[in-house]
C-alpha cells in the first residue's frame, strides 16, 4: 500500500486497527513511534546495483492505555513526514515487534489495515542459473499440432 492510499483510507475511519498475518489485532493502545524514509542501496547476487525506497511506520505497544491514535492524528503525522523527509508516494513497510522486529507489507480490507507477510527473492535468477517458473498450459494448447494418430507409438 502506498502513502496516498493510507491517507485516503484513514479519512474514512473513526478508529485505526492493524491486523497481524495470523488474524490477531495489534492492541488498540499502540503508538506509531516512527515514520521514516528508508533507502536501501545494494547489489544483487548478479552484480546489479539497485536502490529501493519505502516509507516505514513503526508500531509500538505502550503501557499507556488511556491514549489512542486517531485517524486524523496519524494523517497529520504522515503529512509532517512528507514535508520534512521528502516522502512522496512510497510503498509502506510496517515494523512491529513480536518476538523480534518484523517487517510487513500493508493492505486494507475496508475496516482494518492488514500487516502482510514479506518474502525474500532472488533478483538475478538468470545470472544464478535458477530457471524461471513455467506456467501451466491448458491441455488444448498442448494437444494442438501434437496430436497422436492411432498406432504411431506416441502415446
Amino acid at each position: 500500500m502506498k502513502i496516498k492510499e493510507v491517507k485516503n483510507a484513514l479519512g474514512k475511519l473513526k478508529n485505526i486497527a492493524f491486523e497481524l498475518p495470523n488474524g490477531e489485532l495489534v492492541p488498540t493502545h499502540f503508538h506509531v513511534t516512527e515514520v521514516g524514509k528508508v533507502t536501501k542501496d545494494f547489489i544483487d547476487c548478479g552484480g546489479t546495483r539497485r536502490t529501493e525506497t519505502v516509507a516505514s511506520f513503526q508500531l509500538w505497544n505502550a503501557d499507556d492505555y488511556d491514549h489512542r491514535l486517531h485517524p486524523e492524528k496519524l494523517v497529520s503525522i504522515i503529512e509532517l513526514s512528507e514535508k520534512l523527509l521528502g516522502l512522496e508516494n512510497e510503498e509502506i513497510e510496517v515494523e512491529y515487534q513480536g518476538e523480534t522486529i518484523g517487517k510487513y507489507g500493508l493492505d486494507f480490507d475496508g475496516t482494518n489495515f492488514k500487516l502482510t507477510s514479506k518474502n525474500t527473492d532472488c533478483l538475478a535468477k538468470s545470472n544464478c542459473g535458477i530457471p524461471e517458473k513455467e506456467t501451466a498450459k491448458p491441455m488444448f494448447e498442448i494437444a494442438e499440432g501434437n496430436s497422436c494418430s492411432p498406432g504411431s507409438g506416441c502415446c
